[in-house]
């Protein structure tokens, strides 16, 4: 046999060793193209991403906005609700004298006093102008009932109320 020449073996390992390279850069090739798709995919998840925070951050500006005008608007109902509570608290410590004067006037109409109702109506029509004073006429002495003082109560303020009215109607 004979012998191969040296550079004819190492011209055979050469190309040995190309057509591995070429396989190499093939897979490397197929690799690559991969991590390329891969990477506009990326992009993509990127953009939409992007995109979605965008739509977080106004949601949240409006959701800031709606949080403080609802703390503005309750602010100014919590600031009326304690107007009204204090008119109340006014109007029931008023209440609580009115209904301590009403029961003393019970207390002395029970105690031997009489309380005519016909001279309480002549007293409120007397006031009243353009009224006949009504001729009181004597009644027997009898108990009050808290009923009674209270339709007593409220007569009165109907009748001061139109009082109140009709002097209002003569001063416009």
């Amino acid at each position: 046999m004979t012998q191969l020449p040296l550079g004819l073996v190492i011209e055979g390992l050469v190309a040995c060793l190309l057509v591995l390279t070429i396989a190499y850069c093939a897979v490397l090739n197929g690799r690559l193209k991969r991590l390329r798709s891969d990477e506009e995919a990326l992009r993509a998840t990127i953009s939409e991403l992007i995109t979605t925070t965008e739509i977080a951050e106004r949601a949240i500006l409006g959701l800031k906005t709606t949080a403080a005008e609802c703390d503005q608007t309750i602010g100014q109902r919590m600031a009326q609700a304690e107007r009204l509570s204090m008119e109340l608290a006014s109007q029931l410590e008023t209440g609580g004298t009115v209904l301590s004067r009403i029961s003393q006037i019970a207390e002395a109409a029970g105690h031997g006093q009489s309380v005519r109702a016909s001279g309480m109506e002549a007293g409120m029509a007397s006031c009243a102008p353009n009224t006949a004073p009504a001729t009181p006429q004597p009644q027997p002495t009898r108990s009050v009932s808290a009923q009674d003082l209270r339709a007593a109560a409220a007569e009165a303020a109907a009748r001061l109320e139109r009082f109140r009215q009709r002097n209002g109607e003569r001063a416009a």
